[in-house]
């Protein structure tokens, strides 16, 4: 995009056009950052696939934008992993359209496979050449390449170069299945599922060669079971079940159409009796209590005025607060409200 960004060049002009008074005609280079930035890399549209009289997927549409990393969740047997599949090209769909970098698969399978990378769920590695000879034998593969040390660097396994990949752990072997995604330099990645079965620390790794990946430009498709995950790295989340698409939008949007109650949650040093006490104190705000010995669950729409107004009480009433938390709603909540289903591995 450039040394500034398409967005700050963009300022620059219009404040340089706002300044002078007169309207100034946008750059060639500036429009072309903006095409750029709103370009459509990948279109699916009406997707269907059945394996016998099981709809797997049932007409799922979606667009995905350059430097979007757009994530797929569901349960189980939702249609995700068919969906992905029919995407890479690995499956057919029944009926429906994929158009992925303007191209086709039916006339153009060649020049996408040479655009896209895929990280699936089990990756094959040569167990026994090292990390460096494994990135080496798929930069062979391909035309155009990136330097082997800059992957390595960009996966954070330059210190492993020389190891076999049988003596890598669980979090590196995943890393270096990314950098093999990632050696022909592609547009569009798709991420299957990259962080599963990792400890915390190496799963945190992941998602800093994620973000990275954006930063240089790069487009994601990302499946997870971890809804900290998608929400802390998603620009926009796809929610699949039973084979159709329930809702596309940011995590924070579709946080905040779930509801607007956050939890309040408190505790008394004088026991049940004080949080009886305070129980009876209803405020407007306030939709529900709940109250399990000395402790209280409330739920609020507007939780500063209703902790205002429980605090003034509670200093008034020479009650003492032990402990107090408020609760924000997250993309498990809105999963479940969606599918109904708890997560489940």
């Amino acid at each position: 995009m450039g040394p500034f960004g398409g967005y700050r060049v963009f300022a620059i002009i219009v404040g340089s056009a706002m300044d002078s008074g007169q309207p100034k005609k946008r750059s060639g280079v500036t429009r072309k950052m903006e095409q750029l930035a709103q370009e459509v890399v990948l279109e699916v549209s009406k997707l269907r696939k059945t394996f016998g009289k099981v709809t797997a997927v049932e007409e799922i549409s979606f667009k995905v934008e350059r430097g979007e990393i757009f994530t797929i969740i569901g349960p189980n047997g939702a249609g995700k992993t068919t969906t992905l599949e029919m995407i890479e090209g690995l499956q057919l769909p029944d009926e429906g359209k994929i158009i992925i970098l303007n191209k086709s698969w039916a006339g153009q399978a060649d020049e996408i496979k040479l655009q896209i990378g895929v990280q699936p769920q089990a990756s094959a590695l040569f167990d026994l050449l090292t990390v460096e000879e494994n990135l080496e034998v798929f930069a062979s593969f391909y035309d155009r390449q990136l330097p082997v040390k800059e992957i390595m660097s960009l996966i954070n396994l330059t210190d492993h170069r020389g190891k076999r990949v049988v003596k890598l752990s669980g979090g590196q072997k995943q890393r270096l299945a990314i950098g093999l995604a990632i050696i022909n330099d592609p547009d569009l990645i798709f991420l299957d599922e990259p962080t599963t079965g990792l400890d915390p620390q190496a799963r945190r790794n992941i998602w800093d060669i994620i973000l990275k990946l954006k930063q240089l430009g790069k487009t994601t498709i990302l499946t997870t079971h971890y809804m900290e995950e998608a929400e802390k790295l998603s620009d926009r989340v796809c929610i699949v079940d039973q084979g159709s698409i329930v809702a596309v939008d940011t995590p924070q949007a579709l946080i905040g159409h779930l509801t607007k109650e956050r939890e309040i949650h408190l505790s008394f040093t004088g026991g049940e009796a004080e949080a009886q006490q305070v129980e009876s104190l209803v405020h407007p705000s306030v939709t529900h209590v709940e109250r399990n010995g000395n402790r209280l669950v409330l739920w609020s729409v507007q939780p500063e005025l209703t902790l205002h107004h429980l605090f003034s009480y509670t200093i008034e009433q020479s009650i003492q607060v032990e402990q107090v938390s408020i609760r924000e709603m997250s993309l498990e909540d809105v999963f479940i409200a969606f599918t109904g289903k708890e997560w489940r591995d």
